[in-house]
């Protein structure tokens, strides 16, 4: 079970975090310091997995975003979780045409959005990019044509 996700960029900020489990906001720091700093300070040449306080910590760095997503200590397959990291990636990359970290800056909402869609109760639900991203397009559409309405007047 995914406990929560985090895009965080390589100066250690967190961009993106969602969780799916409740914690405290002091715990929350505390637990997102921790893991980013062990991420960061590791290099290409190790492997993308660390356990820490009972969990199973699996990232992957794509350009200047690292994507970490922590699960249960036993229950989750690792390379499954890679290959969730992979397509959320590819998923976000297709909506906002190239990926950045000024994207997920500025539509926080639709980044999260897009995780809620592809993870539902810590279980990874969708994987889908069509799927995932249709109901984000029907919005996109739904805005734009609520926008000529409005400029109409």
């Amino acid at each position: 079970m995914i406990k929560f996700v985090l895009m965080v960029n390589k100066q250690g900020q967190t961009r993106l975090a969602s969780y799916f489990e409740w914690y405290p906001i002091q715990e929350r720091v505390a637990l997102e310091a921790e893991i980013i700093r062990r991420c960061l300070s590791r290099t290409e040449f190790q492997c993308s997995f660390i356990e820490y306080r009972g969990f199973k910590v699996i990232y992957r760095r794509y350009a200047s975003l690292f994507f970490v997503v922590a699960v249960d200590g036993d229950d989750e397959n690792e390379l499954s979780i890679l290959e969730f990291i992979h397509s959320l990636v590819e998923t976000m990359d297709k909506y906002f045409e190239s990926v950045c970290e000024l994207d997920i800056m500025f539509h926080i909402d639709k980044a999260h959005y897009i995780v809620d869609e592809m993870v539902a109760n810590g279980c990874i639900v969708e994987n889908n990019k069509a799927n995932i991203l249709k109901p984000l397009m029907l919005m996109d559409k739904s805005a734009s044509s609520e926008e000529s309405i409005f400029s109409r007047r």
